[in-house]
């Protein structure tokens, strides 16, 4: 059975690692700070609560990428999307054709940014494949996590129509609940919170910046403010359909991750297990903010002006958060340069899309 690397000792990347680890598999913990999870580095293993029990072993904590790639066949980056570039930098010297990247989440056609820099570093060739976050966790001193909730349901999707014919039997395998996605825009869209953080801190600005309590999916949205996550909603079904691709409502999509109540999103969200004790932000310069603004709303508003549409709610999000923030999404983010498609018009950038829609049952 193949060794899995695990990229990344957020909540996410440690939740992730205590899954494969209880499922039989050896699995590497890569982070570039061990003193984070010393406690999992002491002991060589790791202790989860919630809604993943127990204590699993890890075989391995560093900070090498070349150590764990030379160990590794399958490694699952669950790190934060801006850092993309950077780890494929730094993995690439160590990777061949026989390696697997997995991205945990990434966000709007993440497998292709990562890709194409592993290109552009002298790796072509190497399979990177894609999903989104599946575990709702937080870490848990320096050697647990918290599980909050798991999605029992989510989608996958490639940088290559091969590499998902290749990798998805695996994705399968690792995650059971995984189905294949009709393209990366189908994808990538598929995320509720890419449609909700940003647009959720907006209308809860001041409390925010005050640093008061809140419950960030319960109190932090009312009937009114609901208006803006189902415009931004309606935007987002927009430009996937522009690519081919049709996206569930997003009640329905909490109700298949969570089970919850599918009559709104208001009520979907209010009856999400997870979600009813989560706090908000207590700053606008968060993770999660700038990784859905600048890794999902940037490139989404790049791909609907391809397509002739706009996205007025999409890019003033953009605008005012940037602007709040002094972070020049529109250049930092993922832009479709860093995509390999910045000299793609609409119909061109639709048929790489319409060939990556192809990914036989597992």
């Amino acid at each position: 059975m193949d060794e899995i690397g695990v990229v990344g000792a957020g909540g996410e990347g440690r939740a992730v690692l205590a899954h494969l680890a209880s499922t039989g598999r050896t699995a590497r913990l890569c982070t570039r700070d061990p003193a984070q999870v010393a406690g999992i580095a002491r002991s060589g293993r790791i202790r989860a609560t919630g809604q993943l029990p127990g204590e699993f072993p890890v075989a391995e904590v560093t900070d090498d990428p070349a150590r764990v790639a030379a160990r590794c066949r399958v490694l699952v980056i669950a790190a934060i999307t801006t850092a993309y570039q950077d780890i494929a930098a730094a993995f690439a010297p160590h990777l061949t054709e026989r390696h697997v990247v997995v991205l945990f989440s990434g966000k709007l056609c993440g497998s292709a940014e990562f890709a194409a820099a592993l290109a552009a570093a002298g790796r072509p060739g190497v399979d990177v494949v894609e999903t989104d976050a599946l575990f709702a966790a937080r870490p848990d001193g320096d050697d647990g996590v918290a599980v909050l909730g798991v999605k029992e349901w989510n989608l996958f999707s490639g940088a290559d129509p091969r590499a998902v014919r290749r990798c998805g039997p695996l994705l399968r395998e690792l995650f059971p609940w995984l189905e294949p996605a009709r393209n990366l825009v189908e994808r990538g869209l598929t995320d509720f919170g890419a449609v909700a953080h940003a647009p959720i801190a907006l209308a809860n600005l001041g409390s925010i910046e005050r640093g008061e309590d809140l419950l960030f999916y319960v109190e932090g949205l009312s009937d009114r403010t609901v208006v803006l996550l189902e415009q931004v909603e309606s935007e987002f079904r927009a430009v996937a359909r522009a690519y081919g691709a049709d996206l569930l409502p997003m009640p329905q999509v909490l109700d298949r991750y969570y089970g919850c109540a599918t009559t709104g999103l208001l009520d979907a969200m209010r009856s999400a297990a997870p979600y009813r004790t989560i706090t908000a932000p207590e700053t606008l310069d968060h993770r999660f903010l700038r990784e859905d603004i600048a890794s999902t709303l940037v490139p989404l508003e790049a791909l609907a002006a391809r397509a002739g549409l706009s996205t007025p709610v999409v890019s003033s999000v953009i605008n005012i958060l940037g602007l709040l923030s002094g972070e020049p999404f529109r250049e930092t983010g993922r832009t479709l340069a860093r995509l390999g498609w910045g000299g793609l018009g609409h119909a061109e950038i639709a048929a790489r899309l319409g060939a990556r829609t192809a990914a036989p049952a597992c």
